[in-house]
């Protein structure tokens, strides 16, 4: 086991930091050749201070899985170093590949060779990306590197020639149904929650022939995204919302309403011929000294199925759909109607009423553009600042062009995205965040400035890094705008934002500089809360106290989810649409090697 770190300081490789320029007859993919040879042959004889001779003092390397079966973050050549005297002898790296090698220019000050590249491991087929800077010497070295396992040598995924190449003449039907209610044997792996995330998972390993089931309480598939409130929106880009397997259609909207993704997600498990039970319920799941779980499941008719699985995947989202409430004084004497905005469903629901909404989220807005629209008096309470950002003006700056994320019209295979995108270290990234909020802010200033002049209070994130290091986090905090902020500048939401609430009356709410709201309605969009509580209500507290934690970013910048919870068998899926994509290989790839008895020791921070 590795020793535990401290959170880097990182820089951007600038050409004023490097003390380099950009040379006019520069031959890109002659340095590039010539830097993955020395790479490559550096490797297979495992000359350690070789390979280092080949990055700058302040590189870094970034593993998933294929020399740790973690995901760790190494900065600096002391720690590489470290990583690689524990590690590269024993991965037997073969095979190594060069791919596709481009020049990138994000910012005039900012330039890097991009080198893709293929490679094995004894048990494991990886990727890898390489970004090399120019030094002072005029030397290309390298800044950063990325290596990911992308498959089991013994036990690829059964996909184009390994799919199923046998006729079925009239047997499909009874042998799906047989399959789906586990008459033949137990499942492998339980799946607990059957949204995006458990259907992601589900669909890897089944790629990977491991038997699995997905339980969801709902009646359909979807009903997470059906049965919200009628205004939902996802305010990502199709391009970077694609499932694993089955991409959206080429006439999909860029802006997925909730109702049209319900029915691609129960429209996707039966295509990828998931094993799932709705209306069904895991009430029970227990772990013996073998690391087996004892599962048991009641379903729509009251009768219980019990299993002996090897994995339990919770696949419940970030806060695992359990409501948040703030304690507010009063509230008992409060005479008009108080809700969470999970419930919420229409606007039309609360027509003619007075409606005050806690909290300034994405939810929130929402909603209460959604009442203004449908002419209700709504008043939108903010806490503390937000982050905005217009998906106008912010989406083409984060989403498209040679940065860090490749997610836009025609920028091609959305797998080779997720590894670029991935490949520049978090702590590096939150540095090149900077650079593109402070350009959104820019772009967004006087929707801003006027923002700021009715009293809504706004900030640029986490040092100033936007939204996506606050995803990351804290979960939230932030609001895409596609439409609410005009009309709390309008006037056409209220905004209650200058003094903090005090208590409930009969009539609304008092505040600490003594002010009144009257509201027939009081809404909290207040978000979730943490998964530990689901987990618990299934498998019992002692369980939850060995848990590591689950969200946010340990000391490398690493997330901690889709790995290892510290409980045996025990996972948690989570994240955008994007997110799980990318991340359900990576679990399923763990479970699988599990399976086979070829996961080797994880090389985790203490």
């Amino acid at each position: 086991m590795a020793a535990a770190t401290e959170t880097p300081t990182p820089t951007l490789p600038t050409l004023e930091k490097l003390g380099a320029s950009l040379q006019d007859d520069l031959d890109v993919q002659k340095v590039a050749h010539a830097w993955f040879a020395a790479f490559a042959q550096h490797v297979s004889a495992n000359d350690i201070d070789g390979l280092l001779s080949l990055f700058v003092e302040d590189g870094w390397w970034r593993d998933m899985l294929v020399f740790t079966w973690e995901f760790r973050t190494f900065h600096g050549q002391a720690k590489i170093k470290k990583f690689l005297q524990d590690r590269l002898a024993s991965a037997k790296v073969s095979n190594l590949k060069l791919g596709n090698v481009v020049l990138e220019k994000p910012y005039p000050d900012l330039v890097w060779i991009q080198g893709q590249f293929e490679f094995e491991t004894e048990v494991g087929v990886g990727s890898g990306v390489f970004r090399l800077v120019p030094t002072a010497s005029g030397a290309w070295k390298a800044h950063h590197l990325y290596t990911n396992l992308e498959n089991l040598k013994d036990f690829p995924e059964k996909l184009g020639p390994r799919r199923n190449p046998y006729p079925n003449h009239g047997k499909w039907k009874d042998q799906r149904a047989r399959e789906k209610e586990f008459v033949d044997s137990d499942p492998q792996v339980l799946v607990v929650g059957g949204g995006q995330s458990g259907l992601d998972i589900a669909a890897r390993l089944k790629m990977l022939d491991v038997p699995t089931l997905v339980v969801e309480r709902s009646p359909r598939i979807g009903d997470q995204w059906r049965h919200r409130y009628e205004a939902l929106c996802l305010h990502d880009p199709v391009w970077y919302d694609h499932m694993p397997y089955l991409p959206f259609p080429p006439n999909w909207p860029v802006y997925t309403p909730a109702q049209k993704l319900a029915d691609w997600l129960e429209f996707y498990a039966e295509a990828m011929e998931l094993n799932v039970w709705t209306n069904s319920t895991v009430t029970r799941a227990e772990q013996d000294e073998k690391n087996k779980w004892h599962v048991t499941v009641k379903r729509a008719d009251g009768s219980e199925r019990k299993f002996v699985v090897d994995h339990v995947v919770f696949a419940l989202g970030l806060g695992a759909g359990l409501p948040k409430i703030p304690k507010i004084p009063g509230q008992e004497e409060f005479q008009g109607q108080t809700l969470h905005s999970v419930y919420h469903k229409s606007a039309r629901d609360h027509a003619g009423k007075k409606v005050f909404i806690i909290g300034a989220c994405t939810s929130a807005h929402d909603i209460a553009s959604d009442y203004a629209e449908h002419g209700v008096d709504v008043t939108l309470f903010q806490r503390s600042s937000s982050y905005i950002m217009t998906t106008k003006e912010g989406m083409p700056r984060m989403m498209r062009g040679t940065l860090f994320r490749r997610y836009w019209e025609g920028a091609g295979d959305v797998d080779v995205n997720d590894r670029l995108a991935t490949s520049i270290p978090t702590f590096l990234q939150k540095e090149l965040w900077k650079r593109v909020t402070k350009e959104i802010a820019e772009a967004d200033k006087e929707l801003l400035d006027n923002l700021n002049k009715v009293g809504f209070r706004t900030h640029l994130g986490h040092d100033d890094s936007g939204f996506v290091y606050m995803a990351m986090t804290r979960g939230g905090g932030y609001y895409l705008d596609v439409g609410a902020c005009q009309m709390i500048i309008d006037g056409k939401i209220k905004l209650k934002s200058d003094s903090q609430i005090e208590r409930f009356t009969k009539t609304g709410l008092k505040f600490e500089d003594g002010s009144e709201v009257e509201a027939d309605v009081v809404m909290f969009a207040t978000g979730f809360d943490g998964p530990s509580s689901a987990i618990a209500a299934i498998t019992g507290e002692d369980i939850v106290k060995r848990l590591k934690p689950i969200w946010g970013l340990d000391a490398e910048g690493e997330l901690r989810a889709w790995r290892d919870l510290g409980v045996p068998n025990l996972w948690y899926m989570m994240g955008n649409l994007a997110w799980c994509r990318f991340h359900s290989k990576h679990l399923a790839l763990q479970i699988k090697a599990i399976q086979e008895g070829i996961l080797g020791e994880r090389y985790s921070l203490a």
